[in-house]
């Protein structure tokens, strides 16, 4: 509830002006942030005019600045968005590095608790007229405007107008917020109002949605507020966003300030036309800035768009984004789609206030110019931001917000969703096959990752404690050793040979074995040899670079399972005397479409992923490698295998996928392992060298005893800031 100061604030606000004062605003903490205050006291930091974004600065002058930002999460691993788990101490932390970044606002999508704007006002204090300034989002009713389709159900509306006052007041540190799950809370006392750049009001629009609301409210009349209102072009969504950003200006002039407003958008509902695109909903309709306008909002009124350069898919298959060429020769469909969407708003601010590529393993749409989401290490992450960040200032943008600050381990994305299973624990581990965890400039690692450095060498192992690691306990001629340890993201490996290990004649196999099921290797790969009483689901196979690689099952294989026969059907057909034991593991891209679905037909796209790549994963060293899976030394061999190669839906509770058919809806189910056995043989030149069945040709899986854990709930992790970070850093340094 609002508190009773604020009635106090009106009254006094009122009495001042009927006396003829100047000053109706209202501040708790005294800053040394200039303010302009207009001739009925209101203050001003920011507006905007004409195309420009302006900032009013210590002389008393209104110029105009590039927003540099970064898009800030509520969570840390192993925490939910809505259990808001960062501390003061989270806060001032990620506040130095961003600022030393060189950003100068932070965009937060919801209300966080409390600590976080009494920690931005204790981080502020003493950086005078150059302080870092936040964004302050406006969550939606997000999932009852998908069930519903109707932005004009009364619930939905009075749930947004109450997320919009809590929000107001909770930047002014008016409100008391009853304790609610999943949701913001508790005493907001600290008036951060004096750092807030502008209000980011709504989510991403379901082009169903917005659709559906026009056409069922086709007779609603146009908004008129007293701040904001839809021109008479406005369709009846937009009215309905009008009503939103006046009720917002509403709430605001309540504590005598006025900052610039803006909704969300996405390229989905951008304001231009895509022949390109193949998908219907991605090109239906519009939400057009443009028809709402302030009609008594000084503060002014901005654009703003998520704009990535991999989705939708017309950033690959549309012509008329090629036109413009980068310094490779190929087309830069993203500054070319910046430069159309620009021209539509010459008279009005716009800002991308989402963007960027992740540093993951996994990949799940394909970009233009290996702009791709995913499958980059951190200093192709780094290079590709500030190029996306360099064409939308010199496309005349009032400002860029990357995504994002930290890596997001509760996040989930399409094409691995169906293996997460049960998705309530994505957040006790980090998949690096799932970019979406994967984003932020800031890394959170595994809990082992600053301890066990990939280099090929084992001597920081015996830093680990002693019950972290275990030796493998069976005798293989041609293996000495063979430790074993894990993390939230990945099973380690150190293997010390009899010899030199030379992968131009050498290969080195690893059968993991989690659950009754699993196939023989073929013949080439295990010559002359017969496992009995199981078999691997997975087949680690390590030598020259390019071949090495972690294999699947072929029954086992998640993805034939999924977009073959028994599942969508999108994989041609192979029969049994075709097959081999093992796939290579498999991500899809995308799906396979078809007229009268699609406007064209789209072919089913995928790509390797369990391909290990050799390198080092010391960050000293100028061959680092954030992608780096595995390295050999002399006689050593040492690698860590991300969990869902190995057939893992959840670790932390030793969930991995079934082998039982899919089930309704196309669904995987899990079953608990009691752990897997590793089982390691060496190849030379074809031939068989050494095995755990020593001399036999056959040998019993079950003899091989079983790595095994203890299901976590907490998690260990670190933070680092990644290559990343300071590519973006340097090129913040040259852009004002």
């Amino acid at each position: 509830m609002i508190k009773r100061r604020t009635l106090f604030i009106w009254i006094t606000a009122a009495v001042v002006l009927i006396a003829g004062g100047v000053v109706a605003g209202f501040t708790v903490n005294s800053s040394s942030v200039t303010a302009y205050k207009d001739q009925d006291g209101t203050k001003f930091t920011f507006k905007t005019q004409s195309d420009r974004f302006m900032r009013y600065d210590k002389d008393g002058n209104w110029k105009e600045m590039f927003v540099k930002g970064v898009n800030l999460g509520a969570t840390v691993p192993g925490h939910f968005p809505g259990e808001l788990p960062a501390t003061e101490e989270d806060y001032l932390r990620w506040f130095k590095q961003i600022d030393e970044m060189g950003a100068n606002v932070i965009r937060v999508y919801t209300v966080h608790q409390p600590v976080f704007y009494s920690a931005l006002v204790k981080y502020n204090k003493d950086k005078g007229d150059d302080p870092l300034y936040f964004m302050q989002g406006i969550w939606s009713p997000e999932e009852e405007l998908i069930e519903r389709q109707d932005a004009y159900v009364e619930d939905i509306s009075k749930q947004f107008k109450a997320e919009i006052k809590k929000a107001v007041a909770a930047v002014y540190g008016d409100v008391d917020v009853p304790q609610k799950q999943g949701a913001s809370s508790g005493e907001y006392t600290t008036n951060a109002g004096k750092y807030l750049m502008a209000w980011h009001v709504g989510t991403e629009w379901d082009p169903e949605m917005v659709k559906n609301t026009n056409k069922k409210h086709s007779n609603v009349p146009v908004y008129k507020g007293e701040y904001f209102s839809g021109t008479q072009d406005a369709s009846p969504f937009e009215s309905w966003l009008a009503g939103l950003l006046d009720y917002t200006a509403e709430q605001e002039k309540h504590y005598g300030w006025e900052h610039p407003v803006t909704f969300t958008n996405w390229v989905t509902t951008d304001v231009l036309s895509h022949p390109g695109e193949p998908l219907f909903e991605e090109d239906m309709v519009s939400v057009d800035a443009r028809h709402v306008q302030p009609t008594g909002w000084k503060g002014g009124y901005f654009a703003a768009y998520h704009v990535y350069p991999y989705y939708p898919d017309f950033f690959r298959t549309d012509s008329t984004l090629q036109t413009i060429k980068d310094m490779q020769g190929d087309f830069n469909t993203y500054k070319a789609y910046l430069r159309q969407l620009k021209a539509k708003f010459k008279d009005m601010p716009i800002m991308v206030t989402e963007y960027g590529v992740p540093s993951s393993v996994g990949v799940s749409h394909f970009g233009a110019g290996g702009r791709d989401q995913g499958g980059h290490n951190e200093q192709e992450q780094g290079e590709i931001d500030a190029s996306l960040t360099r064409d939308i200032y010199d496309e005349g943008y009032a400002g860029a917000i990357l995504f994002m600050w930290q890596d997001e381990w509760f996040k989930k994305t399409w094409n691995t969703m169906p293996f997460e299973i049960p998705a309530d624990r994505r957040a006790n581990w980090i998949n690096v096959l799932t970019n979406e965890k994967l984003f932020g400039v800031l890394g959170m690692l595994p809990g082992k990752e600053k301890q066990i450095t990939i280099d090929g060498k084992l001597n920081d192992w015996d830093g680990l404690a002693q019950n972290e690691v275990k030796h493998w306990q069976g005798k293989v001629p041609g293996i000495q050793d063979m430790r074993i340890t894990h993390d939230e993201g990945y099973l380690y490996l150190g293997i010390q040979l009899d010899k030199n290990f030379d992968p131009k004649t050498s290969k080195l196999y690893i059968g993991a074995d989690t659950i009754a099921g699993g196939n023989e290797p073929s013949a080439l790969q295990l010559p002359g040899k017969k496992l009995e009483g199981g078999a691997p689901e997975a087949l680690i196979e390590i030598g020259k670079d390019k071949e090495t690689q972690v294999e699947i099952a072929a029954d086992y294989d998640f993805h034939t399972r999924l977009y073959g026969k028994e599942g969508y059907w999108m994989l041609p057909e192979t029969t049994k005397g075709q097959d081999t034991p093992f796939h290579p593991w498999k991500l899809a891209i995308s799906l396979q479409m078809n007229p009268p679905d699609t406007r064209f037909a789209h072919p089913f796209i995928d790509k390797t992923v369990g391909t290990l790549k050799r390198g080092t994963t010391d960050r000293s060293k100028a061959q680092f490698d954030s992608l780096t899976s595995w390295q050999y030394s002399g006689n050593v061999i040492e690698m860590r295998i991300p969990w869902m190669l190995l057939g893992f839906s959840d670790p932390s509770s030793l969930q991995v996928i079934d082998y039982s058919p899919l089930k309704e809806g196309r669904s995987f189910s899990s079953v608990k392992t009691d752990g897997i056995r590793l089982i390691p043989w060496v190849v030379e030149n074809g031939s068989m060298v050494s095995w755990p069945g020593g001399t036999a040709n056959t040998m019993d899986v079950n003899d091989i005893p079983r790595y095994t854990w203890k299901p976590w709930d907490t998690v260990h992790y670190s933070e680092q800031l990644k290559q990343s970070y300071y590519t973006m850093k340097d090129l913040y340094s040259h852009i004002e």
